[in-house]
Formats: structure tokens, C-alpha cells, sequence
């Protein structure tokens, strides 16, 4: 497991790699893969290196921690530290798994550093490596989507799902149950649902077929939501969903 850490402090940045030295002594499989004072140095060690997990600081120079972290198409699971406690809202809607205010104790670095685990060894068993050996896409499809949200792993099962909403690097799963936001592309989530059962219908929606109640003009009726639909995508779409 590959981890990151980055902080403009460097007693900061030293306690942290001292907490990650006693997980490793006690037999933990985990990489240091470096230590960064800058968030530009950060963003260089992000684009050569696989990074699972990442320890950083909100309050830096010229780049927040905040800002740092939305701009990456790629996400590692991310645990944020500070010295202050007002950003824990938006903190969390960056779908952080944990928050630690300094000065931080071992037990409380060690309880985010086994939530920020599990969240990483649920997006392996969501999104596992290609198997060159696997069946047929045709032959493997389930009947629910699984996805990474809130840090767990989270089944839906395909008849609850209405419409996907690409939003940036995430996208909103809305179901009958509510709303999941998970940290996906839309074209990986068009290759996880089954066709002809869902139906890309605009660059930032894919819809149900099922839940498809009307067509009016350029916007789909689905389950009383109006969704756009693109104007290269509108014969395919008609074609597909009402045949």
C-alpha cells in the first residue's frame, strides 16, 4: 500500500512518517512513497506514482489541501490533518474518510489510518485489475452495481437505479432509495451497467430504460425527472428505449 504524505510543517511530516515506521515494525505491508512540503512537489510525486493513501495538510501555500484535492482526476483515499477544525464540513464533502486536528495522538492517526485501509481494499474488490482469463463481459454481468461510497463498499441493485449524473470526477447514482455520490468517470460506470438496460443518453447522464416514462422534444421524463438528451444521441436513444 502506497502512501503519501504532505504537509508545509516538517515536525508534522516527521511524526507522521514516525507513526507509519511503528505500523510497519509491527508488520503492516505499507510504502512511504514520499514526503512533500509543497503541494506542487505533491502533484509531480502524484502523476509519476500510484499513491493508495494520502495524509495532507488543508492550510498550505498556494495550493489548500481542499484545492489540491479536487483538482486531481484521480483520487487516493485521503485523510486530511490541520491544526483547525472549521473545515471538517467541507472537508467531508470531499468524501475524505477522516479528519485529524493536531496536535494528533498515535491511536487517533492509527484508527484513520484503518478506516483510510478499508476504503482502498473496497475499491480493489470494486474495481479489480482486468483478468485476462475472465469470462465473456456477457457472461459475468450481475443484477446490481458496486460502487465506492462513504469509504464502504456498497451494493445497488439495478432495478432501484433510475438515472447516473456525471458531476466532474464523480458521479450521483439516484435510486429509488435516494441519492449515492461515488468517485467514478461516466464512461466507466456506462461499461459497469448492462445494456439494453441503460442507455447513455447525454455525456453527463445514463438512464434506466425501464424507469423511461416519456420523450418530450429533447428531454426524457424518468420517473417524473426531466433528463436532457443530446441532439447526436436522440435517434439512438429513441431507437433503444422505445424501439
Amino acid at each position: 500500500m502506497n502512501i503519501l504524505l504532505l504537509d508545509d510543517e516538517y515536525l508534522a511530516l516527521n511524526l507522521l512518517e514516525g507513526y507509519l515506521q511503528q505500523l510497519i515494525e509491527q508488520g503492516r505491508s505499507l510504502n512511504l512513497v514520499a514526503k512533500a512540503k509543497h503541494p506542487l512537489q505533491a502533484l509531480e510525486i502524484l502523476e509519476k506514482h500510484d499513491v493508495d493513501i494520502i495524509f495532507l495538510d488543508i492550510q498550505m501555500p498556494n495550493l489548500s489541501g481542499v484545492n489540491l484535492l479536487r483538482s486531481l482526476p484521480k483520487k487516493p483515499v485521503a485523510v486530511f490533518t490541520t491544526a483547525y477544525n472549521e473545515y471538517a464540513v467541507e472537508a467531508f464533502g470531499l468524501d475524505v474518510v477522516d479528519y485529524l486536528v493536531k496536535p494528533i495522538a498515535f491511536e487517533r492517526f492509527l484508527q484513520a489510518f484503518n478506516k483510510a485501509t478499508t476504503a482502498v481494499q473496497a475499491r480493489v474488490k470494486a474495481f479489480p485489475a482486468p483478468d485476462s482469463q475472465a469470462l465473456p463481459q456477457s457472461h459475468t454481468k450481475s443484477s446490481f452495481l458496486s460502487i465506492v461510497a462513504d469509504g464502504k463498499l456498497m451494493k445497488i441493485a439495478h432495478t432501484d437505479i433510475l438515472f447516473c449524473e456525471g458531476a466532474r470526477e464523480y458521479v450521483i447514482v439516484h435510486t429509488t432509495q435516494g441519492k449515492v455520490m461515488t468517485l467514478e468517470r461516466m464512461k466507466r460506470m456506462e461499461e459497469m451497467l448492462p445494456t439494453p438496460d441503460f442507455v447513455r443518453v447525454h455525456k453527463s447522464y445514463i438512464v434506466s430504460s425501464s424507469k423511461v416514462k416519456s420523450l418530450d422534444g429533447a428531454m426524457l421524463n424518468v420517473a417524473g425527472q426531466m433528463i436532457p438528451v443530446s441532439r447526436e444521441l436522440r435517434d439512438e436513444v429513441v431507437k433503444r428505449i422505445f424501439g
